[in-house]
This record gives C-alpha cells, structure tokens and sequence, in this order.
C-alpha cells in the first residue's frame, strides 16, 4: 500500500490530506479545483454596483393610433453631456411637420408625471421633423445636459406633436434616466 501526502496552501490554513490508494489522487485533484474555486469567489468585492447601461442609453418606443416611431436616446461618457436622439417617425401624413417633446419629474418612480414639455431639436435651437410622401423621416437632434450633476436620475417620456394642430400624435411609455 502507498501512501502520499499533498499540502494545499490556503490563505488562513494549511490542509493535509493523506491519501492512502493511487486511484484517490483524482478525487484529490477535484477537491483542490474546488477549493481554489472558492478561495477565488469568496474574495471580497464592491459593494458599490454600476449602474446598467440603460439607465444612460434609452430604446424608446413611440405609439399612437396612427404611425409609429423610435428614438434612440443616447449618452456618451464624454466630458460635454451631450445627449443625442436619432428620432424616426413612420406612418404619419405625409409631407407634414411635427415636434419631440420630453417632460421629467425627479419623483424616480416609473410613473411620468412631469407636463412641462420641452420641444428638442440641435441643442437649444427646436427642430421640426418633416415626413416624406410616405410619412416617414429620420432626424439627427441633440441636446446639452452639462448643467446638471453627474448621477441626477428622474423619469422621462417623450411624445410627437403636430406642428400646426398641437395634437400629441405619438407618445412613449415611462423611462429613467441617469446623467453620466
């Protein structure tokens, strides 16, 4: 009969396993994998979670009883806190101007209560979204939000006026939104 011994360092400890038949040193070699699996997850981590990245960059969807639309609301880690909104509307009249508007509230609950809205456009200038003969267009807009503190949080939505009528034509649900 053979006898081995094998040493496995630990940070706290040493173990020492005796094993007493050659067909054991694979259970052994398992059982250290396993150890140093653990010894390695149980290091200490944050405790300070990231925000997801969707709190920065938003999907949103537009919907109404006639048409459709997307903005791709996005803000990149640069030091200018500029947020960009490539918008798309379809299936509106065509040949015909509308508007993005947002509203916010800091009451950060999912719940978009905010009414004072703000047309968007290239930064403080508005600018007009004008469909094509199919009621479609796609417009590059952007907005500033330098003034405002990294880590500010508050619920946003969106909506699509028309231009001459001031009638909400598309609205989006609720989102968050972090500033960078």
């Amino acid at each position: 009969m053979e006898v081995s011994v094998l040493k496995i360092w630990n940070h706290s400890s040493t173990i020492i396993l005796t094993v007493k038949f050659k067909k054991m040193k694979k259970l052994i070699s398992l059982l250290v994998i396993i150890m140093i699996a653990f010894t390695i997850s149980s290091c200490k981590k944050s405790n300070v979670e990231p925000l997801p990245d969707n709190h920065f960059n938003l999907d949103v969807v537009l919907k109404g009883t006639q048409g459709s639309g997307t903005i791709k609301f996005r803000q990149d880690s640069d030091t200018a806190k500029l947020i960009t909104l490539d918008t798309e509307v379809r299936g509106l009249i065509p040949y015909h101007e509308y508007k993005l508007q947002r509203a916010v509230d800091t009451n950060i609950d999912g719940n978009c209560t905010g009414t004072a809205w703000l047309t968007l456009g290239k930064g403080l200038q508005a600018q007009s979204i004008f469909t094509d003969g199919y009621g479609k267009d796609a417009v590059h807009l952007w907005r500033s939000v330098a003034a405002l503190a990294a880590g500010t949080m508050f619920d946003i939505h969106f909506q699509i006026i028309d231009a001459v009528t001031m009638d909400v034509v598309l609205k989006s649900d609720c989102y968050q939104y972090t500033v960078r």
